[in-house]
């Protein structure tokens, strides 16, 4: 039951403020309130929501690459007061996957923390995902885990409570498969998801695999397939290969344990994760922390089906250019080494394998023994060249060559919903995606009630007219009637069609900035069903309902108080 006094004493303290004490971003009364009749502020409180989730849509980058890019992170961190407790043996000055504190004797604590956004959809999925990313980095150290403490950002009552719920459960398992209790954690109110552990550790200070150990001659293997970045974010936007989005959650899922345990038995000289830094900036820091100039051929990467596929059409997210722009001055490419194929090297990975330095005589034991076991896919994909600065040189053999887009693989048939949301505008920044077509403009959509600029049962009011002539042109031996001689007001009529369907097509505005022109131009004229038409074009494209209402208080700020009541009255007509 609703405290109305309350509720009245809490928005007037607001209302006061001209900030809602909730969220200070926001005005008061805000958009849940208008559309649902709840303050939160208040104590209000909504339904839970129910039903299926899809993760992935609910964030901007899946995984890794929600992480901070490396440029930037060396940038940010530069400067910061170095550790001088000579127990920390590896510390964060190393750049390395953990940190190592000597305890007594022998025995040393590695400590790592990893968070970071869904990668797949099914919050089970993730939850075994995050933790075996987690448990990662103590691997990748050569480290044995022994406690883990969990960490959630989470949008409580904005996604059904079982999906953090079913997070905690599948990082809770993969953690038992690993031997590990979760024994805490710690959450907080977020508005994307994000998951990820505190992971203790234990280790000999003797047997520490770090990233800057690897030697001239030491052979480079890759335990895990590369291409996870590309294929969560096509499976985001509806073109991952069929299968795709399966085959890399088992990947991701899979722990690193046993790949760790072999190289520390084969007594591999060096050892990182390939995590949202891709192949390229975890290699070009081990080379670096080493002193050493590395090969890599690109023909011999594990990559999953189906990635060159995707690269080819073009199916790029993000987070390849922020690792390319982070990593350009390291890597460098050979003859035939394409810009395309490097994509495959910057692609951020999300829980991916270890890339290790082992002497050569024990790389093709190494190898085969990972591929009996949990690593099918480990390969040799290059070599320690010999002292130097850090340089990854990338080479070809030409026995692998990228598909051109008429030769990609089938994909599966593509949802609707995700094939609208392509040509839909970007909601957050209000444009259209670059490359995307759009739609056919036009004041009314399809089967609205009340078009703006057409009379009941006319034609559609952007309807492209049936002749070329222009409006004011005099064409002497015109098949048609000119405008204004035989045609009359219907002709005038046409000819009005014709220049609004014109007006209305993106141009050097794009749809979605003259959308919102339209709301503001039929606020500002007080068009009733101009605005009504508007407002729905807007939320079928993707707007939010922030956006329709700045659109519309351009209007406002030049019509003033009869516009402003205007637009308010006919929002509650819509019931908004």
């Amino acid at each position: 039951m609703i405290d109305i006094d309350k509720r009245k004493r809490v928005m007037q303290r607001s209302i006061r403020l001209s900030h809602c004490i909730c969220d200070p971003k926001k005005a008061c009364p805000c958009d849940l309130f208008r559309e649902r009749d709840v303050c939160l502020c208040a104590g209000e409180t909504l339904e839970t929501p129910t039903g299926p989730v899809r993760l992935t849509h609910l964030v901007e980058k899946a995984g890794c690459a929600s992480k901070i890019d490396q440029a930037s992170l060396k940038r940010i961190l530069a400067g910061l007061p170095e550790i001088a407790d000579p127990k920390v043996l590896v510390g964060s000055a190393a750049g390395d996957d953990a940190g190592v504190y000597l305890l007594d004797g022998d025995v040393a604590l590695v400590q790592t923390v990893d968070v970071f956004s869904p990668s797949v959809d099914d919050p089970y999925t993730f939850g075994q995902i995050a933790a075996a990313n987690s448990l990662s980095d103590v691997y990748a150290m050569g480290g044995r885990p022994i406690t883990a403490l969990s960490i959630i950002g989470f949008p409580v009552r904005e996604v059904p409570d079982h999906v953090m719920h079913d997070m905690l459960r599948g990082g809770i398992d993969k953690m038992a498969e690993a031997g590990v209790p979760v024994v805490g954690g710690h959450s907080i109110k977020d508005s994307e998801i994000k998951a990820g552990f505190a992971v203790t550790g234990l280790i000999n200070k003797n047997h520490i695999l770090t990233n800057a150990g690897a030697r001239p001659g030491d052979l480079l293997v890759l335990t895990k397939p590369l291409g996870t970045g590309v294929l969560a974010f096509a499976e985001q936007i509806g073109r991952a290969p069929a299968g795709a989005a399966e085959t890399i959650a088992a990947s991701m899922s899979a722990l690193n344990r046993e790949a760790s345990e072999l190289a520390l038995e084969v007594g591999a000289h060096a050892c990182t994760d390939v995590t949202g830094f891709g192949l390229a900036g975890h290699l070009a820091e081990m080379a670096r922390s080493s002193g050493v100039d590395v090969e890599v051929v690109w023909d011999d990467l594990p990559v999953f089906d189906g990635l060159l596929a995707c690269l080819a059409d073009g199916v790029v997210p993000g987070g390849i250019e922020r690792n390319r722009e982070s990593s350009r001055d390291a890597v460098h490419p050979a003859d035939g080494v394409t810009e395309a194929m490097l994509d495959v090297i910057f692609d951020p990975q999300t829980s991916g394998g270890l890339l290790l330095a082992v002497a050569g005589k024990d790389a093709e034991t190494l190898v085969a023994r990972l591929r009996r076991g949990a690593s099918p896919h480990a390969a040799v994909v290059g070599r320690v060249a010999g002292k130097g600065t850090g340089r990854v040189v990338v080479r070809t053999t030409g026995r692998r060559t990228m598909p051109a887009p008429s030769e990609s693989p089938s994909r599966k048939e593509e949802p609707a919903v995700a094939a609208q949301s392509r040509n839909a505008p970007n909601a957050k920044a209000g444009v259209w995606n670059i490359g995307a077509t759009a739609p056919e403009p036009c004041c009314a959509p399809a089967g609205a009630d009340e078009p703006c600029c057409a009379p009941a049962g006319g034609e559609p009011c952007c309807a492209e007219p049936a002749a070329s002539d222009a409006c004011c042109a005099e064409p002497a031996h015109a098949a048609t009637p000119a405008v204004g001689q035989a045609a009359g007001a219907a002709g005038i009529e046409q000819a009005f069609k014709a220049f609004m369907g014109k007006a209305g097509k993106p141009g050097a505005l794009d749809a979605a900035t003259k959308q919102a022109l339209n709301i503001a131009l039929s606020v500002l004229a007080k068009c009733e069903p101009c605005l009504k038409t508007h407002v729905r074009k807007a939320r079928d494209m993707g707007f939010t309902q922030d956006e329709i209402d700045e659109a519309a208080w351009m209007a406002i700020a030049f019509g003033g108080s009869p516009v402003m009541m205007f637009y308010q009255e006919t929002l509650k007509a819509m019931h908004v």
